[in-house]
Formats: C-alpha cells, structure tokens, sequence
C-alpha cells in the first residue's frame, strides 16, 4: 500500500479514492497547481488535507468562514492530526500560542480567512515558516461574476508574491460555471493547473419542486413526516424567519432560527444547537450555511424561491453530505419573483461600483433570476436543467426528481389531542415564572436585566451583587432553585424564539407586549421535549422513538459520547458509518477497523465502546 492510502485508511478510515481525488493529489505532490470542481460531499477536503500529511512544511487553507474553520480542525484534531485556525473568536493569548506553534512546526495544517492573510503579524510568520501548500477552499469567491464574491479574495495573489518561495496552489468550489472557472484561474494566477471537474451531480439528493395552495400547511405535513431527521428551511427574508420559525416552534418543532438580524450570541448559540442536534429544524437566511459541516442534514427546503441557480444549489447541497438519500424541496410561489425582484434593486441602491459596471451586474443577477424561475416550472427532469446550467450537458433523465418521478401523498400523522404527547410539554408555568422574574427585576433595577442575572435571581444564589440591588427581596428570588442553569436558559430562549421577550446585545432581556398573554391570558406554551434540556426534567408520554434496534443503539452512544466530549455527534461518526458498522456488526477490532469512516485513531479512540454496544445488542 502506497503512503497516500496509507494515510487515507489510518486518519480518515476510508479504502479507496473516489472520482479524481487521487490524480488530483498526485499532481499536488509533483508540484502543481490543480482546480478542483468537485460537487459538495465530494471529498475535496481530502485533497489538500492527505499532501498536507506527505508533504514537508506547513499547508495553508484559505477559508471564507468562521464556522468552516472551526469544524474542519476539529474533525481533523478528533482523526489525530495536528490542526490549527487563526481568527477573530479567539483571544490574543490563544493566537499567540498559534503563532508560537507554528513557528515550533507543531502543525501540518493552518485554516485562516482571507482578510488575516496581509496583516502584519501574519506575513512575519508566513515568511518564516515553510509554506508547502496553499489550498484556496470556496474558490468561486474570488471571481466577480460567481456568487458569493468576496473583495478579500483578490488579496491572495499578493499573498503568495510575498512569501519567500512560492507554495503549490489548490482551488476548490463545488458551483461554478465555466466562465467562474476561467475567472479562478485568472484571479488567482494558477501556473498550467491540472483542472478536474467531476461532474456536479449529488445522485443521493432528489430534487423536487411544490406549488402550493398554503405553503405553511404544506411545510408541517412535510416537517411532521420527517421529525426524526435533521434539516434546513430557507426563507428570503429576516422577517419570513422569524415568522416561520415561530410557527413551528408553536406547534412543537425543535424549531431554531439564524438571520443577520440577530445578535451574534444568539446566532452562535442557535448553531451550536442545530449542529449539536439539540435542534432538528433550522429556519435561516442565505447567511447560515456555508461551511457548515453538519453531514447528517437529510432534507432541505426551501420556502421561497432563491434568487439564482447557484445558490439554490449550493444551499440544497447541504443535505446529505455523508452520502446517504435525502431531499431538496422547492415551494414556489408567484410572489417569490417579486420578493427576489425586489432583493436585487435593493442590493444595487447604494453600490459604489461605476454605473456601467453596476448596471452590468444587476443585469446579470436578473438573468440568473429567470433561470431560477425557469427551473422551477420546468415539466422536464430537474437534475437535467440543474446540471446543464452549469454546463454538464447530454445527461439522461434521473428518474430520481419530482418530475421524474413524482412524490406519492404524503398524509401526515395526526395532531396530538394533548400537549404531553408526542415529545411535547406544556411549560406555561415556568415560562409564567421566569416572565414574571424579568418584570420584577427590571422595575427593581431601573434597567434590563441579562439572562445570567435573571438565572441567578431564579435559582436563589447567593450573589453578593444580587444582595446589594435587593434582588433577594423579590418574590420570585428562588422560586425555581430546582432547574439548573441550562434547563432554565433553555426555557428563556424558547420565549425568545416565541416573541415574548426581546433579547438584545450583551443579553439584555425585556418583555414584549405578547408576554402579557401568558401572564394574564390563559395562552399557553408547549415546547418540544426532542432533544431538549428539558426533556431530562419532564415524563414523555406517548413519545415515538424515531430509530430502534441496533443503529438506534449505536446513536445514543455516539451522543453520549458527544456530549461527553463537547463536540457535534457527527464528528465522532457520521450516519453513514454507523449503518455501514450496523450492517457489518464487526465483532473485534480488526473488523471494526473494516467498517467505513472508521481510522487507526478513532478505531483506538472509540472502538472498545462500540464493540462492547455491539456484543449488548447479540445478546
């Protein structure tokens, strides 16, 4: 077995390549430059991540976001391999410690954005420790004419001019259009780059389009048959957001939200949620996604319509990246158009960009805007129209998209008579309480309250600061010393999601005029009890439990581990792993170590646990 496979089995657990993974490496190894067009789920991170193993020296991966960073070093730092990023959520101690890391050639891979590349401190480092590799990840994003451009991109070229040796150069992007691709190679200066393009196809997603009489009915029969399973509902607009996420929420969905709109506590921990799986529905705007590495999102629909081909499919991408069958659903409406019409003109009002150049682009967008509108009243094969947009051409029908092959009814299951059923808990009571608690405190205080004061004031605690402004004189002081500090952040951010209360920046809580109707109205508030930090607290009855057997077996330990651990379940193992091991049901270690997505290191790391769960389930 060569090097590269080697390490593909011991860090990633996989045996073989697939599609032009390995000429692709191969030619970074030789010393060229590739461009990559690789669909999401594709495995491109494998790319640049198996030469930054063999390769001596330093590789540096260039990525547009935050969350991107942040998952990819910890699945590969959870594989064994030493990883780092550098951006702004850490503090300048911890960048320090980057810095001095690297320096001490303590890691093989570095992700930063491309807006840290020029900075001062930066370029000291990267002219003295020896750059191998430099992989540019969402390539699309340097060329003006793809979606998504980001101006900070155009700093790479000037990066690479910098240093003291030029590195290998690697760009990958999973949508582009041959003119973006042309554009990538330009912007970015590849020297005769080896350019591969696999095919944009993602066969385990089906593509369907719905016109509905009522898209709210035709979303909670599509969400009640799917309960079980993870997904994304994109809205144009903060406000649909809001709304939708409400509605959801009120009939007992493990519903979050993220809009730029929110403050950013709130959209961090609203992610956290999601990814973690303590919430199965995210209600969002095209800002939540990119670089989202959650593998198990298994549906998404989209609620109104996207204003581009790009990033319709770019966004519907993020179902199913662990490769297993899931959905992509398309509501569309007449008015759509006219929100995305609208979207567009506002986007250009106040562009600095010259008249011709901005009249251009506008131009452009309203082109990309009817051939979204084109797709979606197509009668012909969806995947066809999709993948010929972005220039694969002459592909039979799929047989695999809602005009292909349309859905049978689907009927969804009856609503629950009572709130205690179904994974739902009626926790008007508490939220009374904790309502009741922010009134009181602010009237005492003569300001807003924060979530941290108003939980201390709830449990009773002895807070010298609580003493000093009397708050242990209120009659809600104490009142709820039996829920823990989470269980009771978790009532709070649900009457947040709810509306009846406004949570500003530094958490600063207040009441809204509709908390009145849940102190002094008899309206009541039922929660989900799925994967909630409730549902420890309350008695689920009639709860249906989504998985049984064996792979039911093999995900509660996965999220034990999980949460032991403090990292997205999908980073001990993704789905598809636990239904091939459920499948194999290895019985020691070196057939454990047979099972897909399962390396040397977390073979070591996991696999005493899962056998053992394995031998339980024979007996």
């Amino acid at each position: 077995m060569d090097e590269k496979r080697k390490i593909l089995s011991r860090y990633f657990g996989y045996t073989e390549f697939r599609g032009a993974q390995e000429e692709l490496i191969d030619a970074v190894l030789a010393g060229q430059d590739v461009l990559g067009i690789m669909p999401t789920g594709g495995g491109k991170s494998l790319c640049y991540q198996i030469p930054a193993l063999m390769l001596p020296g330093l590789t540096l991966v260039i990525s547009p976001l935050i969350s991107l960073m942040q998952d990819q070093v910890l699945a590969l730092k959870t594989a064994g391999i030493p990883a780092a990023y550098l951006n702004s959520t850490l503090s300048l101690e911890q960048q320090s410690l980057v810095f001095r890391n690297l320096r001490q050639g303590r890691y093989k891979i570095l992700y930063a954005a491309p807006e840290r590349l020029l900075g001062e401190g930066f370029l000291a480092m990267a002219r003295e420790v020896p750059i191998s590799l430099v992989a540019v990840d969402e390539a699309h994003c340097i060329s003006q004419w793809g979606q998504d451009f980001r101006p900070s991109y155009l700093k790479i070229p000037e990066f690479l001019q910098s240093l003291p040796q030029r590195p290998v150069v690697c760009a990958y992007t999973a949508t582009a259009t041959p003119a973006v691709r042309r554009d990538i190679q330009k912007c970015l200066g590849l020297q005769n780059p080896l350019v591969k393009v696999t095919g944009f196809d993602r066969p385990n997603l089906r593509f369907e389009v719905r016109t509905p009489e009522s898209k709210r009915g035709t979303l909670l029969t599509l969400l009640a048959l799917r309960k079980d399973k993870s997904g994304i509902v994109y809205c144009s607009t903060r406000k649909e957001v809001d709304q939708v996420c409400s509605f959801l929420l009120d009939r007992g969905f493990a519903a979050a939200r993220y809009h730029a709109g929110l403050p950013d506590e709130v959209r961090r921990q609203n992610q956290e949620d999601f990814l973690y799986d303590r919430k199965t529905v995210m209600v969002a705007t095209n800002a939540f996604g990119m670089g989202i590495d959650k593998s198990n999102v298994s549906y998404v629909i989209h609620y109104n319509m996207p204003q581009s081909m790009e990033s319709y499919y770019q966004e519907a991408g993020r179902a199913g990246r662990d490769g297993e069958p899931a959905e992509c659903i398309l509501l569309f409406g007449k008015r759509d158009i006219i929100t995305a019409k609208f979207l567009i003109e506002k986007s250009y009002e106040e562009s600095e960009l010259p008249d011709e150049e901005r009249e251009a682009l506008k131009q452009r967008d309203m082109k990309r805007l009817w051939d979204m509108v084109d797709y979606c009243q197509t009668p012909g094969c969806l995947r066809q129209y999709i993948l010929g947009y972005f220039g694969q051409y002459n592909t039979p029908k799929c047989g695999n998209c809602g005009n292909c092959a349309p859905p049978k009814k689907e009927t969804p299951p009856p609503e629950p008579e009572e709130p205690d059923v179904l994974g739902t808990k009626d926790i008007t009571k508490e939220a009374q309480m904790v309502l009741s608690c922010i009134k009181r405190i602010n009237t005492a205080l003569g300001h807003s309250s924060t979530i941290t004061m108003t939980v201390l004031v709830l449990r009773g605690s002895k807070d010298k600061r609580l003493r000093e402004n009397g708050l242990d004189k209120l009659s809600t002081y104490g009142l709820m010393n039996a829920y823990s500090r989470e269980e009771l952040r978790e009532i709070i951010d649900q009457l947040v999601q709810r509306g009846y209360l406004n949570c500003g920046s530094s958490e600063i809580l207040e009441t809204t005029a509709a908390a009145g109707n849940v102190l002094f109205r008899g309206e009541r508030v039922i929660v989900t009890m799925e994967q909630s930090a409730l549902a420890r607290r309350f008695p689920q009855s009639g709860t249906v439990t989504a998985d049984s057997g064996l792979l039911a077996a093999l995900k509660a330990l996965r999220l034990k581990l999980a949460e032991k651990e403090k990292v997205p379940a999908f980073v001990i193992f993704s789905n598809a792993t636990l239904e091939d091991m459920a499948k194999k049901q290895p019985k020691n270690m070196a057939e454990f170590r047979t099972v897909s997505g399962v390396g040397a290191v977390k073979g070591q790391r996991y696999g005493d646990l899962f056998l053992k769960e394995l031998e339980r389930h024979r007996k």
